[in-house]
């Protein structure tokens, strides 16, 4: 009933008339301000000025954002907004209630720079039916995909049910990998109630298909113990669990004080920036992390089982420049030798064979495309 209700509303407000450098922004489908829809509108709030910038949120009044309008996700005024913009950018797959009219431009960022989970098309038999109904829909409709390499490019071209462009300008929400911004650090470790005289530990990792924690069985006093001693100082841990898993994190703080809960922090991308290690396992928030230079290490005691029962992998885990831990005692080990110089021509070598674009500059990119498409009718 309420898709019907949806529908109606879209059909009546694409009868109103497109309003000219309008966008709108959604980022999982309102639940946040974060990912690529937030880097490319900050950019735009300051230096697009002559732009009408209206967001989308399941609950408004619990952002404050300088320069933008805000709308209830799926209220009239939502649908006003949406079938009214010249441009609408989203970062996930559009429900079948939207329809994108003539003279829209669509622009789907997605959610990662690059993936080392296969994705959509090439992880078909693993998705629900309805979600690839949705999925194939979607892509018809999109005028244009980001890009953040040419690896990147390959993989959207055979997974993602979709043949227009795809646009090499690099990932929006990457540029703040490239900031040196001690100021922004500051500010984010205020938000996390954490000391800036600490150094941060990042523990980051992906959701299982049965949502079992057992993996996530990282010892937290033994890891911190550790990276003093081999990198000095007094370090915290930030445990960020995937969106599946908001209610859980709760689980697996251990009774310490050495560990922070950011799983509902909206922004993964600000954690990134202030961490000085990251622990990670099949997310993509590795590729994003690799751009800082900065220490990531692979954690993956369920490595055989995840990729005979979840998803299978774009690269051989082993073969990436991330040291790879199968348990506490390998994950010490690890962080004991690990050698810098070693590190960074493992990243530069990955960077260089996967293409990437990403230079710091991917809004400034993305808003010269949109302004020359738009301009190009």
């Amino acid at each position: 009933m309420k898709t019907k209700l949806y529908c109606i509303a879209t059909a009546i407000f694409q009868l109103f008339p497109i309003q000219k450098r309008k966008i709108f922004f959604l980022s999982y489908y309102g639940s946040q301000y974060g990912c690529n829809p937030k880097y490319l509108s900050m950019y735009m709030v300051e230096h697009c000025k002559d732009w009408d910038i209206v967001w989308g949120f399941t609950e408004p009044d619990r952002h404050h954002i300088d320069g933008i309008r805000k709308v209830r996700y799926l209220s009239l005024r939502y649908f006003y907004e949406q079938c009214t913009s010249q441009v609408f950018v989203t970062n996930y797959r559009m429900n079948s209630y939207y329809r994108k009219r003539k003279g829209q431009l669509y622009l789907q960022t997605w959610h990662s720079s690059l993936r080392l989970k296969m994705i959509e098309g090439d992880a078909e038999s693993t998705l629900p039916a309805h979600y690839v109904t949705m999925a194939k829909r979607d892509s018809l409709q999109t005028d244009a995909l980001l890009s953040g390499s040419r690896y990147s490019t390959e993989i959207f071209k055979h997974s993602f049910w979709y043949t227009g462009p795809i646009v090499p300008t690099g990932t929006p929400r990457e540029d703040i990998m490239f900031a040196d911004n001690p100021t922004l650090r500051g500010q984010i470790l205020r938000k996390l109630g954490i000391s800036e005289h600490k150094y941060v530990a990042l523990y980051a990792p992906t959701f299982r298909k049965d949502n079992s924690l057992k993996c996530y069985n990282i010892n937290f006093d033994r890891f911190t113990h550790v990276l003093s001693a081999k990198f000095g100082g007094e370090w915290i841990v930030l445990l960020r669990l995937h969106p599946h898993l908001h209610d859980y994190s709760q689980q697996l703080l251990q009774n310490t004080d050495l560990v922070t809960d950011a799983t509902k922090y909206d922004d993964i991308q600000e954690l990134l920036f202030v961490a000085d290690v990251v622990i990670s396992d099949y997310s993509s928030l590795i590729f994003d992390f690799v751009l800082t230079g900065r220490p990531c290490l692979l954690y993956v005691p369920d490595l055989e089982q995840y990729t005979k029962s979840d998803r299978n992998l774009y690269f051989d885990i082993e073969g990436l420049p991330f040291p790879v831990c199968r348990d506490n005692d390998e994950l010490e080990k690890k962080i004991m030798t690990f050698d810098e110089i070693y590190y960074t021509k493992g990243i530069k070598k990955f960077n260089d064979s996967i293409g990437s674009y990403e230079t710091g500059h991917a809004c400034e990119n993305v808003m010269k495309y949109i302004e020359t498409t738009l301009a190009n009718g």
